[in-house]
């Protein structure tokens, strides 16, 4: 069994997925901390009321980025997690933070990396015409959305389509995708060479 600690800044969409699947016995992890950095997510009512270690660390309380993970980082070390989930954290990381769990910090980025990096990934799909977008679960370095990848998956980009309903379908196919990869990390040895995560 792998800990989890979930560090999230909305509504938890992954978060809830990745609980759905630890109760259905799907998943075998443990949830041991969920983390927001803001007080009004929905995200973190809901982990409240399935009964979760649930903490605010409010950024704007802090003078600096560096103060606010200081804090963010001595709740994770009480929680103990082999395993920190970025679900919709809307905080870019600190070199330092990154070091104090280096491979161990999952992100999931709105397509199939490395193609379209950074905000708006969905518009840039459409903006450049491509066919075929999806999800990508990887591994979080000091790189824009670059370190090393775990899962993809892939989402057809329609004719119809504008940014906000290919946003839709991707995120139907996030949901799995950060499942799988933390059953791949739980249950599978594996190495990493590069930018690929290599099961064994």
């Amino acid at each position: 069994m792998i800990r989890l600690a979930i560090l999230l800044s909305g509504r938890g969409s992954n978060f809830a997925a990745i609980h759905d699947a630890i109760a259905a016995r799907a998943l075998d992890a443990e949830i041991v901390a969920v983390i927001s950095n803001k007080p009004d997510a929905p995200g973190i009512a809901r982990a409240l009321e399935l009964g979760y270690q649930a903490d605010v660390v409010n950024h704007r309380a802090f003078s600096n980025r560096e103060a606010h993970e200081a804090e963010v980082l001595r709740l994770l070390a009480e929680a103990n997690p082999d395993f920190v989930v970025l679900a919709g954290y809307m905080r870019l990381l600190s070199a330092s933070f990154i070091e104090a769990y280096r491979n161990r910090i999952l992100n999931i980025h709105p397509s199939l990396l490395p193609a379209f990096p950074g905000v708006d990934a969905q518009a840039q799909a459409i903006a450049h015409g491509v066919k075929v977008s999806g999800c990508t679960v990887h591994f979080v370095d000091e790189g824009l959305d670059a370190g090393p990848i775990i899962v993809q998956r892939a989402v057809p980009v329609l004719d119809a389509d504008d940014a906000h309903a290919l946003a839709a379908r991707i995120l139907e196919q996030e949901h799995g995708a950060y499942v799988e990869a933390l059953q791949k990390l739980s249950g599978r040895r594996y190495r990493i060479d590069g930018r690929r995560v290599v099961f064994q």
